[in-house]
């Protein structure tokens, strides 16, 4: 019984293999694929399993079309502004300042970083989308389509930021809307009026606007009003922002026509405190350093020479290291009346010594003169006499009196009878009590210390109220 129960199985092994050789050779590639597919997902195994779940397919492999066909780019002629030969096409503008760089009074100009925006449709790029989702470019794509020509009136210099790759953005929405991104730096033009300097306040724009389009064909304005312009937190080391404000108008050329011009305002004032250290304080300074030789002794003549000469030369380099760091105006500044002014003070003093000098040297010449020289006076001694000395270095013994005679008592009496009394009705003259107070104060030379020590502090203080109260 087992014998044929083997027996069979055998011959029943034997009628089925042909078949299986058959049916292998209909299907060559089934086996294959199987292996392919299972061997490029075992590289996913985790814990020894194996996962069979199929990747996402990338978005951009699965598009049919290139961007540049899906937006039409080759069936147009993009050297042409959108709705060329109708009306002006509108573009809205707004800006975000990220930086104000460096503000140059030397050079009268400002270096600002930005984001500038553009907003215009074109339906030329409209496209369909059932997500109605847009679509973002860089730079690559801007080359090949229309974009307005809006540049900077008054610019020095321009640059677009181009780390890592050029800082341009342009957004394309399926109804044909475009946003257009970039990122710019420019240094331009700033009329800065100095006149008040360093107490001022200053005025500075920068200017938008097309370059080939007139008012006829592009319409520029800002696309949210006053909000269109935003700021960071900006801190400059010299200036306060006091405001930042947009505005609109028009420029006229006399060959081309009317442009629009959109006007980014802002207004600085300026740190007073960095110059008063640097300037303001040091000038009061020097000039309180001169009043000190109305201290010292008139024949100190070395040491109130030497001071003087000092403060002036100090008032010169002040005065010339503040014009080195501004532009050469043909006008007065408010730092130059401070600095003149304080100047002269200090010129006045030096001037106020060689006058002292001067009449104390004729006063004492004259009680020379009417003085007598002693015997021990030579000729060398008078030759090294330079009229600086003390009263007591010198016998101021009068001269003896002489013996009178008749000769001399009739001549008296001869003078005195030539003198009569005035008569009524016989005017007098006298002399101008301005001349007799100069005469006195030129006779006594000392004197002049004695009014300079209350007049310069009091002109210097007068002088400095009314400058703070006209400029500050």
């Amino acid at each position: 019984m087992r014998v044929a129960l083997l027996a069979f199985r055998l011959m029943w092994l034997a009628w089925l293999w042909p078949i299986t050789q058959l049916h292998g050779s209909h299907f060559p590639n089934k086996r294959r694929h199987k292996d392919v597919y299972v061997g490029e997902n075992t590289k996913q195994k985790h814990g020894g399993r194996v996962d069979l779940k199929m990747k996402k397919l990338d978005s951009t492999k699965s598009l049919l079309i290139k961007s540049e066909q899906l937006l039409r780019i080759e069936d147009h002629d993009f050297a042409m502004r959108p709705g060329f030969g109708g009306s002006a096409i509108p573009v809205g503008i707004d800006v975000q300042v990220e930086s104000i760089d460096s503000i140059s009074e030397v050079n009268m100009d400002f270096t600002m970083t930005l984001y500038l925006r553009h907003y215009w449709q074109d339906d030329r790029l409209a496209f369909p989308s059932s997500s109605n989702k847009s679509r973002t470019f860089d730079a690559r794509l801007v080359k090949k389509i229309w974009v307005p020509d809006v540049f900077f009136v008054h610019s020095k210099r321009s640059f677009i930021h181009d780390t890592t790759m050029e800082n341009i953005m342009l957004r394309v929405f399926p109804d044909g809307n475009i946003l257009y991104s970039v990122r710019i730096t420019v240094t331009a033009l700033c009329s800065m009026d100095f006149s008040s300097f360093p107490l001022d306040t200053q005025n500075c724009s920068l200017e938008l606007e097309s370059y080939a389009y007139n008012e006829n064909d592009l319409m520029l304005y800002w696309k949210n009003g006053n909000d269109s312009l935003r700021t960071d937190e900006i801190v400059l080391s010299q200036f306060f922002i006091e405001d930042f404000q947009p505005s609109f108008g028009l420029a006229f050329y006399s060959s081309t026509g009317w442009y629009n011009r959109l006007y980014i305002n802002f207004i600085l004032r300026r740190h007073i405190f960095f110059f008063m250290l640097q300037t303001y304080f040091p000038t009061m300074l020097m000039v309180m350093l001169s009043w000190v030789s109305f201290w010292i002794d008139r024949r100190a003549v070395p040491a109130r020479v030497s001071l003087g000469i000092t403060t002036v030369l100090t008032m010169s380099t002040i005065i010339t290291g503040v014009s080195a760091s501004m532009p050469q105006v043909s006008y007065v500044k408010a730092v130059d009346i401070y600095l003149w002014a304080s100047f002269l003070f200090v010129f006045l003093s030096v001037i106020e010594y060689a006058a002292v000098n001067y009449f104390t040297t004729v006063e004492e010449m004259k009680k020379l003169r009417g003085a007598k020289i002693p015997s021990s006076f030579n000729a060398t001694q008078a030759m090294a006499f330079d009229g600086c000395f003390h009263d007591n270095d010198i016998d101021l013994t009068p001269f003896s009196e002489v013996p009178s005679t008749p000769n001399t008592e009739r001549n008296t009496q001869s003078r005195n009878s030539t003198v009569s009394a005035p008569t009524e009705g016989t005017r007098l003259r006298r002399k101008h009590p301005l001349i007799q107070n100069l005469s006195f104060i030129m006779s006594n030379s000392y004197m002049i210390d004695s009014y300079s020590r209350v007049i310069f502090p009091l002109a210097y203080l007068l002088f400095n109220i009314i400058y703070w109260s006209l400029y500050a």
